[in-house]
């Protein structure tokens, strides 16, 4: 193949991948939003976490719960060279139910208030031993790993089809 050919291929590749990220965060905003209001940014833990959310719906949508929940994530940076790596997982979820399955009419626009309890992150027996996994986390820091432990607070209408949802990084004070 010539040079001329592949650089087309490469930029309709391009092309259709832009394509359908815009298309489905198109469809997305289509249905509706959800938006989120905290008051702080940062908690002690095992605190409250209270806040809003609005919820607004431009179709009728078929929910099958609305919820939010308080996730934590380690996100891991392996750095080689001038690469940098980045992974994350999900190592904390607690959800709070809203509302069960309904039918959300077309035009709605209604505020949920919620409280949630923050992770007792210096109480290692509440979260899984996450303080002796973020004193590990500490002593990667010698290595060409970089560990953290990110937190949001996300809203989220689990519907048919594609969801809406609305999140917000928390920090929750270590106490060190």
């Amino acid at each position: 193949m010539s040079s001329g050919l592949i650089a087309i291929i490469a930029i309709a590749a391009i092309v259709a991948v832009i394509a359908m990220v815009s298309g489905y965060y198109l469809a997305r905003h289509s249905r509706g939003s959800i938006k989120m209001a905290l008051p702080g940014g940062a908690y002690e833990p095992g605190g409250t976490i209270e806040g809003t959310f609005t919820m607004t719906t431009k179709k009728p949508l078929e929910g099958k719960r609305l919820f939010v929940a308080v996730i934590g994530r380690e996100v891991t940076e392996e750095r080689e060279g001038d690469t940098t790596r980045t992974r994350s997982r999900e190592i904390y979820r607690d959800e709070q139910v809203i509302e069960e399955a309904r039918t959300y009419p077309a035009g709605e626009t209604k505020e949920y208030p919620f409280q949630l309890k923050a992770p007792d992150i210096n109480n290692t027996d509440s979260v899984g031993g996450m303080l002796g996994e973020a004193l590990d986390l500490g002593l990667d820091l010698l290595s060409s790993r970089d560990e953290r432990l990110e937190w949001r607070v996300e809203a989220r209408l689990d519907a048919s089809g594609i969801d809406l949802a609305d999140s917000t990084r928390i920090y929750l004070n270590s106490g060190f």
